[in-house]
């Protein structure tokens, strides 16, 4: 597998995940299979985050990396997007351009 290179781009690391796939023969993974992995990583993601602010947590568990947990998360992100052929990065400046024009009230504004 070839690296990432030092400057990647969006267009980068959705490449590097399709290499990934190919390589390690995960092609066959389904829409539905790919979501629930998904699903499993955000719970992840969400109990590492809750073991690193201390908020009501199992001191039995294993500690989880919150930095893993969230780079797992991307990487099913990149993979879904793959699936579907969304240049994330020109889908995600298009949706910006939209959220730029939104009205935002803070927290407890309504």
């Amino acid at each position: 597998m070839k690296p990432i290179n030092t400057n990647p781009t969006l267009k980068d690391f959705q490449k590097y995940i399709r290499e990934t796939v190919l390589e390690r023969g995960f092609t066959d993974t389904t829409i539905p299979e790919l979501f629930m992995y998904l699903s499993e990583e955000t719970g992840e993601l969400a109990k590492a985050a809750r073991q690193y602010t201390n908020m009501h947590c199992d001191s039995n568990s294993e500690k989880m990396e919150l930095s893993h947990e969230l780079a797992d998360v991307f990487e099913y992100v990149l993979d879904i997007a793959n699936h579907f052929n969304i240049d994330l990065e020109k889908a995600f400046r298009e949706k910006e351009e939209i959220n730029n024009k939104r009205v935002w009230s803070k927290k407890g504004e309504i």
